[in-house]
Order: structure tokens, then C-alpha cells, then sequence
């Protein structure tokens, strides 16, 4: 393993491998492996203060949505979310989604293991512990976006 890799998280069916931890190695941007599996729980809508971010499909249907555009990724399809836009993700199909994601500057894998350890504590996640880890990393809850 490189030092800047980073052991696999698991937040319910979701699975980041962080492959450059650009807060570690003090690079401009970090890069994860993000998996996806089948009507996971995911992430509310949200934007980020000061991060931008870009998503590439390496394999299954990613549904990406950047403010008013909604996408089914497939493998070699991506999307660019813009600093401060909305975006959300979710996979509604029948098999395992997998995509590339690069965040600039980056937020870093403990983001991540802060979350896990929100959503693992007794009697489930607490929304307010949960809005602050985000805002603690520049992240914005929006309001729910429609389906």
C-alpha cells in the first residue's frame, strides 16, 4: 500500500477506498474509490464551500444529479460538480456501482471515518451530529431535491 492510501471505509453499502489522501500528501487534490452497492442509504443532497469534484463511472449505473441535471452514469461517463453546486448521487439498479472521484482541493478520508463513526453509533445515525461533520468540512445540506 502507498503511504497515501488509505484503508477501505464502509458506510453501510458504501465503500471508499482513498487512493491519494491530498491532505496527507499536501497535493491539490485527493481520489477515491467509491462503491455504490444496490439501493444503498447515501448522502443527502449537499454542496461543497470549497471543494469541487469530479465523478467517473469504471463500472455499473451511478444516478448523478448537479443541480438541475440528472444522469444515469455508465462506465466512461462522467460528471463535473462546480464549487457550491448541489449534487447527490444514488444507485436505484440491480447490481453494484463503481466510480472514480476526485475532490480539489481534497477533504480527506477522515471526512469518511468521521461519518462511519456517526452512522455506527448506538440506535443509528443523529442528524444533528451528522450536519455538523459535514459543516465541519465545508459541506452544505440543501433541501431534498426531487426524485
Amino acid at each position: 500500500m502507498q503511504p497515501q492510501e488509505q484503508p477501505v471505509v464502509k458506510i453501510g453499502q458504501l465503500e471508499i477506498r482513498y487512493l491519494m489522501d491530498g491532505t496527507l500528501t499536501g497535493a491539490g487534490s485527493g481520489m477515491f474509490e467509491l462503491t455504490v452497492g444496490p439501493g444503498a442509504r447515501v448522502p443527502p443532497a449537499h454542496s461543497h464551500s470549497n471543494n469541487e469534484e469530479i465523478v467517473y463511472v469504471l463500472e455499473g449505473t451511478l444516478r448523478y444529479r448537479v443541480d438541475d441535471e440528472l444522469r444515469d452514469l455508465t462506465p466512461g461517463e462522467r460528471m463535473y460538480t462546480p464549487r457550491g453546486s448541489v449534487h447527490a448521487f444514488s444507485n436505484p439498479h440491480d447490481r453494484p456501482a463503481r466510480a472514480l472521484i476526485i475532490l480539489t482541493p481534497d477533504i480527506g478520508a477522515q471526512y469518511f471515518r468521521d461519518v462511519a463513526e456517526v452512522v455506527g453509533r448506538p440506535g443509528g445515525p443523529d442528524p444533528a451530529a451528522m450536519a455538523e461533520v459535514m459543516h465541519r468540512y465545508g459541506l452544505v445540506l440543501a433541501p431534498p431535491l426531487p426524485a
